[in-house]
């Protein structure tokens, strides 16, 4: 599967994003719990710089415990301050607010020599699309401030937000980038929906997830569709989750269109199990 999507509207996110660091204090980069390495825009380290950021570590209801810790410990070791992120049920967003104080201590000190007392901290969101930074917006701001959905490419342009810890947020549309080095950080982007499913052979996704999901676990498979995947090929489990979900066209055959989409939606969804799809590389 070639995965290799750059629309022209990223490019100007990408020099837009340039223009208004300077007007912040802090960076919030967004990544997918379950992809941390996929979804981090490798572009970011170049466009940021040297400015304060906090790698904020969303959907960890999605991703194992296991693997929430291990990248938390990763990043840690690197010098980078992280914090792990449940937008939706507003998990990690005090912590979140704190790491904020911390890394612009500096900066807020600067200001307060100057008689500039209680100036509201400013942080820029910045992520891959379908990341959550709509959701966290709207969680810290504890109103609808933002647009979400469970697609990439709601946020259209650039907007300021104020919300609760005396924080500013400078929300941004989610910027991927010009190639997929990697196949399977392409695959790994296209398994948690940051790439639109339109542009993509969804039978051939679904397939592919089921291999990664039996690698990881035969019981995530089995438990979820109460069959039996042992001796048996992709295509056959695929046919037997179709045949489980009532997934029959005219004829008695498997719709796999329908059984991808299943698939997909529910792997989503985290009704699948709580899964981290890859972990740090020595």
């Amino acid at each position: 599967m070639n995965i290799n999507w750059y629309p022209g509207h990223m490019k100007k996110t990408r020099e837009s994003i340039k223009k208004s660091l300077t007007m912040v204090d802090v960076v919030f980069e967004l990544i997918d719990a379950r992809i941390p390495f996929s979804s981090q825009n490798p572009e970011i380290d170049s466009i940021v710089g040297n400015k304060p950021r906090v790698i904020i570590l969303n959907k960890s209801d999605l991703a194992s415990g296991y693997g929430n810790k291990l990248w938390q410990d990763y990043f840690n070791t690197k010098g980078i301050s992280s914090v792990v992120v449940d937008a939706i049920n507003n998990k990690g967003l005090d912590q979140l607010i704190n790491l904020s104080y911390k890394v612009t201590e500096e900066k807020r000190k600067s200001y307060e020599k100057r008689g500039v007392i209680n100036r509201p901290i400013r942080a820029m969101i910045l992520g891959i699309p379908n990341v959550g930074k709509s959701t966290l917006i709207n969680s810290l701001s504890g109103r609808k401030g933002a647009k979400t959905g469970n697609r990439p490419g709601v946020t259209k342009s650039n907007q300021w937000i104020k919300t609760k810890g005396n924080l500013e947020l400078l929300d941004t549309p989610g910027i991927l980038w010009p190639k997929f080095e990697d196949k399977e950080v392409g695959l790994n982007l296209a398994f948690t929906g940051a790439i639109k499913d339109e542009i993509l052979d969804i039978e051939t996704l679904a397939f592919k997830l089921i291999e990664r999901l039996i690698s990881i676990s035969p019981h995530l498979i089995e438990n979820r569709y109460g069959i039996n995947t042992q001796n048996k090929s992709t295509l056959n489990i695929m046919i037997e989750i179709g045949q489980k979900r009532g997934c029959i066209i005219r004829g008695g055959e498997v719709d796999f269109t329908k059984v991808s989409n299943i698939l997909l939606d529910e792997f989503r969804k985290g009704v699948i199990g709580d899964i981290t799809l890859e972990f740090p590389k020595e």
